[in-house]
């Protein structure tokens, strides 16, 4: 049987836009989206735009991303814990450079999108992956006339067009398998309803075995923590 993951990341995309309701596990996925594709031998950078949640915001994977060759782009000195629509200096560097292949971390709401929306130009010339992340344990994508209506008001503020689904349903530790496959069904309904492709379904590492007939299937390492639970890098 050909192995299915090996066509998950796409070889032919160089930068991915990750979107997503606020606790859709937007920054989880990106995180390891990024690991994922360094581990694949692409030099890559993961900006981090997320000025949302203080507490789950790729920058705090600094040591992490640095340990696994990821280069983070991500505002420093005394604004990198502030919740403001900052757009890092380097950002364009990410843009520009052919051969860097980039995940740009959302804010997960419109106020976030609109931090980028002055490069919405310059993004559309390199064709994008601008992928929006499902988590039908959330409020804002409790149904699927929620979860378009969310999409729809972060892609009009951003400028940029919804490109697939990531399908993450989740309920962080007590997340089972039953669970998954709801809301990949879920998924389904908003792809169905939305014309979008399902880019891939993100699950658990422990939890891929159950899960192996999902297409495509993107196991994870949880790497988001809070701060209080994290006492460990890799």
């Amino acid at each position: 049987m050909a192995d299915l993951s090996a066509a998950f990341p796409p070889h032919d995309v160089r930068i991915f836009v990750i979107l997503g309701a606020y606790g859709a596990g937007k920054t989880e996925f990106s995180v390891n989206l990024a690991l994922a594709l360094a581990a694949r031998g692409r030099r890559t950078a993961l900006a981090d735009l997320d000025i949302v949640n203080p507490y789950f915001r790729s920058r705090e994977k600094s040591a992490l991303l640095a340990n696994k060759g990821v280069r983070l782009i991500a505002p420093q000195g005394e604004l990198r814990d502030a919740d403001l629509p900052v757009i890092p200096a380097d950002l364009r560097t990410l843009l520009d450079d052919t051969g860097l292949t980039g995940v740009i971390d959302l804010g997960g709401d419109p106020a976030g999108a609109r931090a980028l929306a002055a490069f919405s130009g310059d993004l559309l010339s390199l064709h994008p992956a601008v992928w929006y992340v499902l988590n039908r344990s959330r409020f804002e994508n409790a149904d699927a006339r929620r979860a378009i209506q969310s999409l729809q008001g972060i892609q009009a503020v951003l400028g940029l067009r919804v490109t697939g689904l990531v399908s993450n349903t989740h309920l962080l530790s007590d997340t089972d398998a039953a669970l998954v496959r709801e809301g990949a069904a879920f998924a389904g309904e908003v792809a169905v309803l939305t014309g979008l492709p399902v880019a891939c379904h993100a699950v658990r590492d422990s939890l891929a075995p159950e899960l192996a007939d999902l297409h495509p299937l993107f196991p994870m390492t949880l790497r988001m923590n809070r701060p209080w639970e994290d006492n460990w890098e890799d």
